[in-house]
This record gives structure tokens, sequence and C-alpha cells, in this order.
């Protein structure tokens, strides 16, 4: 029996495009031989369509429960070992609050002095959280919706984009690991558990107010059973690639009905504050790296500022230790999403998150 939110939802042409141009840039990167085909493939070439006017619409419910099967991907890496793990993690941990701080410095000014955003929307477009999460708390204070959207947009795209070439080039990464065992050789045992922890911590998550529910609900309750021996594996590749397809057209379709004058203040603006991402995120990366903190690939990826599902998917291809870059996120992800409604409280931004 189909999911009600699945059975109610319209697949409209706009839908029917999408998907189906999603699933020609998935065959397309994947015969030219590229990486993160089902990844790359799709988001290219909805934002080019989008870019060019094309009338395309996201998956909407369908889209967020791809991202259930990351988080019990990650939550299958958390085991026995990598508790024991977690005390080694904690000068490295300690950083984060420092790093998000420095790039509030450093963002809230860019954004409302020189791009000539409002304080709220400057301030929410600094914070390197969740998009999802940055645009809701944006919006309650009163932010500007379609900017917050695209900034963030952009900086999930330009560090999804660029990430992995970094990884081939300067660290010799190959991005050919495993990313799980074929659908025919999970047992179905297995399987049904992965999918009844998607689901029960997904909408379990969202009814306690779980922020980024749709992965962390799913990654605590597998977390717990793979603890407790009950989950011992990843979910199946073909599950995984289904996730990338879906997070890659979403990314894509963020751009429908981007303007000329959007394309020139707020996606420029979006753009040159990734670059300002990529020298903070780089001297944290030196410096965790020099001081023996993190192997390189796993300090690179743990700082990168990019969104939490993507970085899971760049970890789990470039074979890095998933629990010390899932962690360092969590950890990024927890301190902005906390600590941004209380310190734009404090600066009476307004609203929930003011």
């Amino acid at each position: 029996m189909a999911q009600p939110w699945i059975a109610a939802m319209p697949f409209t042409r706009p839908r029917l495009l999408t998907v189906a141009l999603a699933i020609g840039g998935a065959a397309l990167f994947q015969w030219a031989g590229l990486p993160l085909a089902f990844l790359f493939g799709p988001m290219a070439v909805c934002l080019v369509a989008a870019l060019a006017g094309a009338r395309l619409q996201g998956l909407g419910q369908v889209s967020v429960a791809a991202r259930t099967i990351l988080g019990v991907a990650v939550g299958a890496s958390v085991t026995p070992a990598l508790i024991g793990q977690l005390p080694l993690m904690g000068l490295s941990l300690a950083l984060i609050p420092v790093y998000v701080a420095l790039i509030a410095l450093v963002g809230v000014p860019f954004f409302h002095r020189i791009c000539g955003f409002d304080r709220v929307t400057a301030y929410y477009a600094a914070m390197p959280g969740g998009l999802q999460d940055m645009v809701t708390f944006g919006a309650e204070a009163g932010g500007d919706v379609r900017a917050l959207s695209l900034v963030h947009a952009t900086r999930v795209l330009i560090i999804v984009t660029i990430a992995p070439l970094l990884l081939t080039t300067l660290y010799g990464v190959a991005l050919t690991n495993p990313i799980g065992a074929p659908l025919a050789d999970v047992p179905l045992d297995q399987l049904a558990l992965m999918v009844l922890a998607a689901l029960v911590g997904w909408k379990g998550g969202e009814r306690i107010g779980l922020f980024g529910a749709a992965i962390l609900g799913p990654l605590i309750v597998t977390a717990a059973l793979s603890l407790a021996g009950v989950i011992h594996m990843r979910p199946p590749a073909e599950a995984v690639l289904m996730s990338q397809l879906l997070i890659g057209m979403s990314i894509g379709v963020y751009y429908v009905g981007v303007t000329l004058r959007e394309l020139r203040n707020v996606v420029a603006a979006g753009v040159a504050f990734v670059l300002l991402l990529a020298l903070m995120a780089a001297a944290f990366t030196e410096l965790v790296v020099l001081t023996g903190l993190a192997p390189p690939v796993e300090g690179f990826l743990a700082f990168a500022p990019g969104g939490q599902a993507e970085m899971t998917v760049l970890a789990i291809v470039a074979g890095a230790d998933l629990g010390f870059v899932v962690t360092h996120h969590l950890m990024r992800i927890i301190v902005v999403i906390t600590g941004a409604p209380v310190l734009a409280h404090l600066l009476r931004l307004g609203g929930r998150g003011g």
C-alpha cells in the first residue's frame, strides 16, 4: 500500500519533466564516466534547465524521504568502537563553535554592509546551517525567504561541486568506495529494520519538533539499533543512489524562476560568500591536520561547510571515517540551530528567530 504522502502527490507535468531530466542527467554522467553521476548529473541538468526557464517542480516529501536513507547509513556506522573514539574527537569538536562564530562575524557584515541585505536576512544568510532550517528561522524572523533560499542553495551547490575536485586532486581520493551492498545481498530482516528505523525516526522526529528530522531521526533510531547489535548493515547501494539522485535534483530545482537581478545580486553574493567560507574552512582544516587532530581527508570533509546530506554522500564514496565526519557536522548543525535563534533574539532581530 502506498504511503499517503505519495498517493496524494500529483504527478504534474513539471514534476514528470523534472524526474525525466534528473534520470537523463544521471545516465549522461554515468555514460561519461564522471564521478558521483547520480548526484552531479541530476543537479547539473536540472540547474541548467531551471536557469533556461523550464518549469520544474520538486517531489516534495519524496525528496525529503530520500534523506532518511542517509540518516540510516550514518546511524549504521555508529558502533561501540565509534563511541569509544568520541573523547579523541574532543579537541577538534571544540573548534566547531569557534568556526561557526568566525563565520558569523565575517558573514553578517558582508551580507548587510556590502551586499545590502537587511539585518535579518544577512544574519540567517551567513549562518552555515541546514538550508531548510535557516530559511524557516529567517522567514519567522521576517527575512527575505527567496534570498535566503538562493544563498544557501548556492553555498551547497558550489561546495558539493568543488569538494570532490579537491578530494581527487589534492588528496588523491578516487571516490570509488562502495556505497553499500547490492539490494539482493541485504537480508530481508535487515532491510525491514532499516525501513522501520527510517520511518519511525523521520515521523517521530517531526512530531517532537526535531530539527533536520528526516536525517537526524533515522540516524538516532538506527544508531540505537546498531549499538544494540540489531542493525549491522548500511542501506543497499540502490537506495543510496536514489537518494543522491533526488538530492541532486532538489538542488537544481531551487533555481527555478531565478531572474537576472537575482543572479546579479543574490546568487553573486552567495558565490562571493562561499569564497570566504572556503578560506576559513581551509584554515581550520590545516589546523586540525597539522596538530594531528584529524587525517587530511577527514579534516577536510569535517569542516567543509556544505549540507549534511551532501557531505555524508562524499564521506561514503571517499571511504572516509563516516563517524568522524558526521559527528563534526552534527556539532556544527547543533551549534547553529540552537545558537542562531538565541543570538538573533539578543540582537533583537524580531520574530521567533529574533
